[in-house]
């Protein structure tokens, strides 16, 4: 009897795993699919197994395994990345309960991890799932001289089974008047970055000490200094928020001051300091397209992603964070306002994809459709970019987590 019944567990394992293996291999085929690795494949065929890409190509010239699972589609594209957000640590309900993303005692701290805060169950992480978000470089929120880590993930519902792709990708900055609606100290610019500059040159003292040869005489561990020390050695990257044309400029100096590897966030008057941003090599998250004009955002241009990577600058496109609802924009929409004022279809997409999964160092996993990369896809019944279409499958790291069109 138990010899039969542990032959039955046997064969309903194998049952199940042949089902999990099944699912696992799966054929993608498009009308047009966008590798971002090349030219637009008309009539094309994405194979998937085991949670990577196994073969892209023109249907002609990839033969499909007859047990492959298959699933079409008008326009196939990679999964989209979004390099700056603060969903999973904000939530949907905008109310104090879930949000986790800001830190309103003092204005400098760079210890705040973003895995300590971040809920892969929360339903905004689902909501930009569905729309075709499949990795999301999520964390602290501008606001603070320096709010937090950022840290890189999957928008899966857990974050097991490689769902993690980074703890740190970047400590987060803001230069700007802004920071004084949060705290009482500093009021203005000048004095945010005299305060930067202290933290700055204090974390350089304290990275000189606990280099000493002589164990006795390091310092005791500092976390704010550590990873500030982080920054300055280059482990890290500072993703600086710098809205205003003058805080950009002071973001470059004192980037240059301290060797720092900066990119610039929101930057909404990037358009008028362009020489200076491509002359310091520095890429740009840029602003949401559709992000109010007011503030610090008063001077934002619809045509700021088309004039940036005019001039070869990297530019990606950021849901962002916004003080009220909805939390997080859905960049596919604002990716698409961006090509309907002067980027092409493919450089609109590489601002969501190639160009989001460089910037984040991620590049080699996701980003585009290629061998051996992280199987992420999207399937859409037409053109990404016109209103009327609808994503109607999502596939993270080689499994269906949506087949609703929306």
């Amino acid at each position: 009897m138990k010899r039969n019944i542990k032959l039955a567990g046997l064969i309903l394992a194998g049952a199940i795993l042949g089902i999990q293996q099944a699912e696992a291999q799966i054929a993608v085929r498009g009308e047009t699919v966008y590798t971002m690795a090349g030219t637009p494949i008309k009539n094309g065929v994405v194979l998937i197994n085991d949670g990577k890409i196994e073969a892209v190509g023109a249907a002609n010239a990839v033969q499909v395994p007859q047990h492959y699972k298959s699933y079409t589609a008008k326009v196939v594209t990679p999964g989209f990345v979004d390099a700056r957000t603060s969903v999973g640590l904000a939530g949907i309900q905008n109310a104090p309960v879930d949000q986790q993303q800001l830190e309103k005692t003092i204005p400098v701290q760079p210890e705040l991890r973003a895995i300590d805060a971040y809920n892969p169950q929360e339903e905004l992480v689902k909501w930009v799932r569905d729309h075709g978000v499949t990795t999301i470089n999520t964390g602290h929120a501008p606001g603070a001289l320096v709010s937090g880590q950022t840290m890189t993930i999957k928008t899966l519902p857990s974050m097991g089974n490689g769902t993690l792709l980074d703890t740190t990708t970047m400590v987060a900055f803001t230069i700007g008047a802004s920071v004084g609606d949060n705290y009482n100290s500093p009021k203005t610019s000048a004095k945010g970055v005299a305060m930067l500059r202290s933290e700055l040159q204090a974390a350089q003292v304290y990275a000189g000490k606990a280099a000493n040869k002589d164990v006795s005489k390091r310092p005791d561990r500092n976390l704010k200094l550590e990873y500030l020390a982080g920054v300055l050695n280059g482990r890290y990257k500072a993703v600086v928020t710098a809205n205003k044309a003058n805080d950009i400029l002071t973001a470059l100096r004192l980037a240059k001051e301290f060797n720092l590897n900066i990119i610039l966030d929101g930057a909404s008057e990037a358009h008028m300091v362009v020489e200076e941003i491509k002359a310091a090599g520095v890429p740009v998250i840029l602003h949401p397209t559709m992000a109010r004009a007011h503030g610090e955002n008063k001077n934002i241009s619809f045509e700021t992603a088309a004039i940036l990577t005019k001039e070869g600058i990297p530019v990606a496109i950021q849901s962002g964070f916004e003080p009220y609802v909805p939390r997080a924009r859905v960049i596919l929409f604002e990716a698409g306002v961006a090509v309907a004022n002067g980027l092409s279809t493919e450089q609109g997409l590489a601002t969501i994809t190639t160009n989001a999964a460089r910037i984040i160092g991620q590049e080699k996993r996701i980003g585009s459709l290629e061998k051996g990369k992280d199987a992420d896809v999207v399937l859409f019944d037409g053109d990404p970019f016109e209103y009327t279409s609808h994503v109607c499958t999502v596939i993270i790291n080689g499994k269906v987590v949506s087949e609703e069109c929306r």
